[in-house]
């Protein structure tokens, strides 16, 4: 199955020419809508420091699955 995501709308405008490994390694500020302060926060409360530890944290992985079951019933 292909997958197309529209990367332009879900990343700051610095990040967008950027490569894959960049934005991953990238603080969270490089997604659209996230601010330096939030990623600060992100780093104090959850010792996140990049796209790619966002990605993988497991506290935002299970409210996702949270999410997904309830629209799923």
């Amino acid at each position: 199955m292909a997958v197309s995501v529209d990367l332009e709308k879900a990343l700051d405008k610095a990040y967008e020419s950027k490569s894959l490994g960049e934005i991953l390694d990238a603080s969270p500020a490089a997604l659209a809508g996230v601010t330096d302060a939030d990623a600060k926060h992100l780093e104090e409360a959850f010792n996140i420091k990049t796209v790619r530890q966002l990605g993988s944290s497991k506290y935002f992985a299970v409210a996702a699955a949270l999410v997904a079951l309830e629209h799923a019933g």
